[in-house]
């Protein structure tokens, strides 16, 4: 029996990446959904794995239990494991790496600033719900100009567009349009078409549908991460 990977993550952008990922390489994991309302990020022993406690965090069974927390790191450990979605040439992983970068330090942080000020804030700050709802749209348009002249973001289909699809598909709930950007906009659907790709969001699925504005449930989330915030919890935008 091949030994598995244990995949420890919630339904956030993040957490996708990972599972998205996963099954795109086909590699056998056995998924433990935390509960970030109830602290389970924080509790001693998913702290042994993240001290950050944060989802999403892998422990590689067939590697000596190795554990592997932050997103990004993770991605990077499956496509050098497995040799797959990231080329092997050091120009090649550079170019992966650049737009894996390019999520993990613009697209991730500034759409979970927009959902924290839009969604979570118990006070509207208009300028600052201003402020990042604007530099999510300039990234999203960055993203745009490069898949004018490109298919994926670097190369062939890799972990870069993995993790920056996970993050966009929620444009909408971080009150970002994409209106007049075509070439993103095929690049979403392309990505979205891909099986392993739908089963992934669904391991595990979301409560609510990031992908559109909100209704009760959305709203009944948005108060649940509204008082995670107050409390200085973690809301669910990992």
């Amino acid at each position: 029996m091949r030994r598995m990977i244990t995949l420890h993550t919630a339904a956030t952008p993040n957490g996708h990446k990972v599972s998205i990922a996963l099954e795109e390489l086909g590699l056998p994991y056995e998924l433990r959904v935390l509960d970030l309302a109830a602290g389970e990020q924080k509790r001693p022993e998913f702290l042994a794995l993240n001290p950050n406690g944060r989802i999403p965090a892998i422990v590689d069974h067939g590697a000596d239990d190795f554990a592997v927390f932050e997103s990004g790191a993770i991605l990077i450990y499956l496509a050098e494991k497995t040799g797959r979605l990231m080329p092997r040439d050091a120009q090649g992983r550079s170019r992966v790496i650049q737009w894996l970068m390019f999520q993990m330090g613009g697209i991730g942080p500034m759409m979970g600033q927009a959902n924290v000020f839009l969604r979570y804030f118990p006070e509207k700050i208009q300028p600052a719900i201003d402020r990042y709802q604007a530099e999510c749209r300039r990234l999203f348009e960055v993203l745009d100009g490069h898949l004018a002249r490109h298919e994926w973001l670097a190369g062939d289909y890799s972990i870069a567009d993995i993790a920056n699809w996970a993050w966009v598909r929620t444009h909408r709930w971080s009150g970002v349009p994409i209106d007049g950007l075509d070439h993103l906009r095929r690049w979403r659907d392309a990505i979205r078409d891909r099986p392993a790709v739908q089963r992934g969001i669904e391991r595990p699925p979301s409560r609510i549908d990031l992908t559109r504005d909100g209704d009760e449930q959305a709203r009944a989330f948005s108060e649940q991460a509204r008082a995670m915030v107050v409390t200085g919890g973690n809301p669910p935008r990992q």
